[in-house]
């Protein structure tokens, strides 16, 4: 099976998480032109990243460096956006002007449309509408597919079964799913699902925010945002142990330990949706393509993950 991975772009105009300045475009026009070079041919977003008034920036960047991307790359690319489902996007109109302010943004590439998050544990109501409504849009002539993110595994049965009854399929469920993600045997049921229905996997967070990537040998003095520099001081003694036995195998296979915490993913048959902001990223996370865990390999990480001291948090948004 032919390994695929997702450019992810949560940090193309966050500037609380990840210290997002406008001078580095250029930074990320050049991260964009490598990774299409290198064959990742899948690019995630959403209408909401980007922090207070950059909001949509991410998608405007797609939208910019799509036009100078030659005719055929950009039709072998595949873009997916996530709409939110914001308190007051009700009903099955709800989504109508954000669907078309995306597209407009992304210069009418839009290849799969994304409900961001599930409100079932607040209001059920309000996500069947806004399938619904993406349904609709559809029959209206408008070519994507539809995708769902942060969703569980009894909602996604019930969502499947409300989607057929509109004539309509799932292209893509996208799940936090990583070494150090919260709840597994939850998103392995998930995983299981999607295979059962020729569902895609996306895999978001699978470096969970370069905590995997830190070397457990070596004082990590990185410039960050506050919020990682909390986040990394509170979890590198607890993952101390798991990121020793990524490096371990990565020494062993010349290669770094974001390279074997993405191969996890691919090695279960997931599409990791990797966030990169250099061209060095990509170059790297790219031989990911070039090997693939061994199974003594992968059940050493398993284990590894299993008796690690503390996971990442659970996404409150996420439905059972």
């Amino acid at each position: 099976m032919k390994k695929k991975i997702g450019l992810g772009t949560w940090s193309w105009g966050n500037k609380l998480f990840w210290n997002y300045k406008s001078v580095n475009d250029d930074d990320l026009r050049e991260t964009y032109n490598e990774a299409l070079k290198r064959g990742f041919d899948l690019i995630d977003t959403a209408d909401s990243y980007g922090t207070g008034n950059l909001q949509g920036r991410s998608e405007l960047l797609i939208g910019k460096f799509l036009l100078d991307t030659p005719f055929a790359q950009r039709k072998r690319i595949q873009i997916a956006t996530k709409l939110a489902p914001y308190p007051w996007r009700i009903g099955d109109k709800g989504f109508n002007k954000p669907f078309l302010k995306s597209l407009e943004r992304l210069n009418n590439k839009l290849d799969i449309v994304q409900l961001h998050w599930s409100t079932a544990t607040y209001n059920p109501m309000q996500e069947l509408g806004l399938l619904n409504n993406l349904c609709d849009l559809k029959d209206q002539g408008f070519d994507f597919q539809i995708g769902l993110s942060n969703i569980g595994p009894k909602r996604l049965q019930k969502l499947l079964t409300y989607l057929s009854m509109r004539d309509q399929r799932l292209k893509s469920v996208q799940i936090q799913f990583s070494l150090l993600a919260p709840d597994l045997q939850k998103q392995y049921q998930v995983k299981k699902i999607c295979e059962e229905n020729n569902i895609d996997f996306f895999a978001y967070s699978p470096l969970s925010f370069g905590i995997l990537c830190i070397d457990p040998d070596k004082d990590d003095n990185k410039e960050r945002s506050f919020i990682r520099n909390v986040l990394f001081k509170r979890y590198k003694k607890p993952t101390y142990e798991l990121r020793r036995c990524l490096k371990r195998i990565a020494k062993q296979r010349s290669v770094s330990q974001a390279q074997v915490a993405i191969n996890w993913c691919c090695y279960q048959g997931t599409i990791p949706l990797v966030g990169m902001r250099k061209k060095s990223q990509v170059l790297d996370v790219s031989n990911v393509f070039k090997w693939n865990l061994n199974k003594v390999e992968f059940n050493s990480l398993q284990e590894a993950s299993e008796n690690c001291l503390r996971k990442m948090p659970k996404n409150p948004f996420s439905s059972v």
